[in-house]
């Protein structure tokens, strides 16, 4: 079994008011869009994300199969880490996609392959130039789960720092599979924009 985690909790401080895990983008909620890409490639989902937003997210992701899990935060505004810890312990597959909720351009051909790369190995990261993407990277659940938990009692809260105690395979030949536009957030309003504007265009 697989299964992707996706984290929602942040507080979007670059986006204005809204929160932009729901914020409809070109007529579907960004989250929506992210599960959807996912949904074909993994057996279950989980999202990560605050008390305060469990709502609008259900109503966001209503019909979605498989059906999603919910990892509420136990302290929001924890940071990623702290996100990840809690939504793996949703987590019943033994290897986890980790996916942020902003990432609406996610590539399946890439996850699948991040999957393959995993096996037999506690993570496998991308790394397309010289930072790792370990916001869309596999984790195997219980080491990453481990390894968050431990980072977060000697007050290290980069998604970094977990990986430093993991076996993990970076992969960098994302080009192979699809595209790197898998990997592009949407931070900002302007970004949100531009990213509405090229989905109306497909």
């Amino acid at each position: 079994m697989r299964a992707a985690l996706i984290l929602a909790g942040g507080r979007s401080t670059r986006f204005g008011d809204r929160d932009k895990a729901v914020a409809e983008l070109a007529g579907t909620p960004m989250i929506r869009r992210v599960v959807d890409r996912l949904a074909p490639v993994v057996d279950e989902v989980v999202i990560n994300c605050r008390r305060d937003q469990l709502d609008a997210i259900e109503a966001a992701l209503s019909g979605v199969d498989p059906e999603p899990a919910f990892a509420v935060d136990r302290d929001p505004d924890a940071g990623p880490v702290a996100g990840i810890a809690r939504g793996l312990e949703a987590v019943s597959a033994e290897y986890a996609v980790v996916v942020a909720c902003d990432m609406p351009f996610v590539e399946p051909d890439v996850v699948r392959l991040l999957f393959e790369r995993a096996a037999g190995e506690d993570a496998a990261v991308p790394r397309p130039d010289e930072w790792y993407q370990t916001t869309q990277a596999v984790y195997r659940t219980e080491a990453m789960r481990r390894a968050c938990r431990r980072a977060l009692e000697r007050g290290a809260d980069r998604i970094v720092a977990p990986l430093e105690e993991l076996d993990a395979v970076v992969v960098d030949a994302i080009e192979s599979v699809g595209s790197l536009d898998t990997f592009e957030n949407v931070n900002t309003v302007e970004e949100f924009e531009a990213a509405k504007e090229r989905l109306g265009s497909e």
